[in-house]
């Protein structure tokens, strides 16, 4: 038989998983893990464009993450502090677009406001849009939109007329194109409340590999994979 032709890679969802375990392997603090994790960020960044991916969606921190001790997430805080203050100059001049998936609310005022700046240096370039899902929870996308919706049938407009696409235009994702592929380190094999909605048609890819230790090899052999599939999307 012969395989359907898949589509171009344009958008790339990763759960980065295993930073923890990647450094209590080493006998190293676990805020060591989510260090180097941020270097294999850094590392897939580079190797988007060059493989035409347009979109990048990372799960940095979720809303069952503030469930871990504290110091934990004071180290996670810390760290995306820290990479905004030292990339967010070179990922503007590379042309990346930085987009935040979730509630910062609850973060500190000062982290709010470097967010809130670079998002907006960032927000006309084109080479690659990064969004990073901070404080997300798929569930809780889904349910802020249903209250977004339900809001709009007080103001007068008729449910009944609603297709798909109203519920993801209240979705964070709203005006970028759902995954075509979901990559997983780690060794697990769950969604771990990540989009939940826009991933119904995604192809997934795991792999045993801690997140620290993802680099280009690993990329193109999932990108590889990727493109013997054949993406039928309910048809044959």
């Amino acid at each position: 038989m012969k395989k359907a032709v898949s589509k171009e890679l344009t958008h790339l969802a990763i759960i980065m998983d295993g930073n923890g375990r990647w450094a209590q392997k080493r006998g190293l603090p676990r805020a060591m893990g989510h260090r180097a994790g941020v270097e294999a960020l850094r590392r897939i960044v580079e190797l988007c464009p060059a493989n035409r991916i347009e979109y990048l969606t990372v799960y940095a921190f979720s809303t069952e993450n503030w469930k871990r001790p504290q110091t934990e997430v004071q180290a996670l805080m810390a760290l995306l502090n820290e990479f905004i203050d030292k990339e967010l100059n070179l990922l503007n001049q590379k042309g990346v677009c930085i987009r935040v998936l979730g509630d910062t609310k609850p973060l500190a005022p000062v982290l709010r406001k470097k967010i809130d700046h670079a998002l907006e240096t960032t927000a006309q370039n084109k080479e690659l849009v990064l969004s990073l899902a901070l404080n997300y929870g798929g569930r809780r996308e889904l349910l802020q939109a249903a209250k977004a919706l339900a809001y709009r049938a007080l103001q007068g407009e008729d449910p009944e007329a609603w297709q798909e696409e109203d519920l993801a235009a209240e979705l964070f994702t709203k005006g970028i194109p759902e995954p075509d592929l979901l990559i997983r380190t780690g060794g697990d094999l769950r969604i771990s409340n990540f989009l939940l909605w826009q991933v119904a048609y995604t192809e997934l890819w795991c792999t045993d590999i801690f997140w620290p230790d993802f680099g280009e090899k690993e990329l193109l052999e999932a990108l590889a994979a990727f493109k013997g599939r054949q993406r039928r999307f309910g048809g044959v």
